[in-house]
């Protein structure tokens, strides 16, 4: 059995901008120090200032030795030493990462041309940290959500330098995953073989002010509705072989959607199918503290899977999570092996 950690992070870093295009310089990130917020880094990204993705720096606190991020370098964090990320994984028991972006977590610009510029220097970092990593570090692309007739381009890109998947937000814009906006995107996923990941965060603006403070509502929030959503509006069938994972935002949730969700589509005609995950191509991250026996029993264990969020340090980050969930005890070795290998092997075609 394989083990493969379906959430990973990289905080991005200046070199991850080294990959834009000469006609593009203009739109590269600039570090900013802000004298109200000497201790803070940012970049200005359009001429507004940005706050750098967090975790640059450890620092020793409770929270970050609990999460297991203390455990982390920067240079592990923000692949600045790929070899000695690797040699961590090797001592966590990890064959496969998936990494996820950090600073996409929100939208990083309201303009096209930077959301471009700055997504396909982004996809060339990811591609050439795979290339280095003999396969080992997988990864989710940044569409260029903004400019769609420039996605299929990318997602081929990824798709032929080691991307697993497609990252997006449960809130894009002004538009929820439903929206007829992304189905070119979902037909171009599923033509690759790409999965289509909704990770936490939100990439609303509007949203983003509103539950400024309340890290939930912002980050979760946003993810579970979008599962509502697409099961409510039948977009599994729409695109019967794209695979959908939803990442980072627990799993306990599952039983209470499932049911809102069958009593709604009763209303419309509809019957949900008895195995909703397996039959919608669905898959969900769990986490260590998640009631898992309940979770099982309501949906099964064939499309759940872990990850330990890597190089984040926040409710969902604990760096052990595979071993510690492994060595509890509370799941028979045929359910693990699904949830370390099987699993994730087939929401993110690996």
């Amino acid at each position: 059995m394989s083990v493969i950690d379906a959430d990973c992070h990289v905080i991005e870093a200046d070199h991850t901008w080294a990959y834009l295009d000469a006609a593009d310089e203009q739109f590269r990130p600039q570090p900013y120090q802000s004298p109200d917020e000497p201790d803070e880094a940012f970049w200005l990204i359009d001429g507004l200032r940005a706050r750098r993705p967090f975790g640059t720096e450890a620092r020793g606190t409770k929270s970050e030795k609990e999460s297991g991020f203390a455990d982390t370098t920067m240079a592990t964090r923000t692949l600045g030493d790929i070899k000695a990320r690797l040699a961590h994984m090797d001592q966590l028991g990890v064959d496969i990462q998936v990494l996820y972006p950090t600073i996409y977590l929100t939208q990083i610009s309201q303009k096209p041309q930077t959301d471009l510029a700055l997504a396909k220097s982004y996809n060339r970092w990811m591609a050439d940290t795979w290339a280095q990593s003999e396969g080992r570090l997988r990864w989710v692309a940044v569409p260029p959500l903004l400019t769609m007739n420039a996605v299929p381009e990318q997602l081929r890109f990824a798709k032929e330098n080691g991307a697993a998947g497609i990252f997006m937000r449960g809130f894009e814009g002004d538009r929820q995953a439903t929206d007829s906006y992304f189905f070119p995107m979902y037909e171009a996923a599923q033509e690759l073989d790409l999965a289509i990941c909704f990770h936490a965060g939100c990439g609303n603006p509007a949203f983003v002010d509103l539950t400024e403070g309340d890290a939930y509502t912002r980050n979760k929030v946003p993810v579970i509705s979008a599962f509502h959503s697409l099961l409510a509006r039948d977009i599994p069938v729409k695109f019967p072989k794209l695979r959908f994972g939803f990442v980072e935002v627990a799993a306990n949730w599952l039983p209470y959607i499932i049911n809102d969700l069958q009593r709604r589509v009763e209303r419309q005609g509809r019957v949900l199918t008895k195995n909703v995950l397996a039959d919608n191509n669905l898959f969900v991250a769990c986490q260590t503290n998640d009631d898992l026996p309940y979770i099982i029993n309501a949906v099964g264990d064939d499309n759940l899977m872990i990850g330990s969020d890597y190089g984040h340090n926040d409710t969902s980050s604990e760096l052990e999570a595979l071993r510690l969930l492994k060595e509890s005890g509370v799941l028979a070795e045929p359910t693990l092996a699904k949830i370390f290998d099987a699993n994730p092997r087939r929401l993110y075609g690996i």
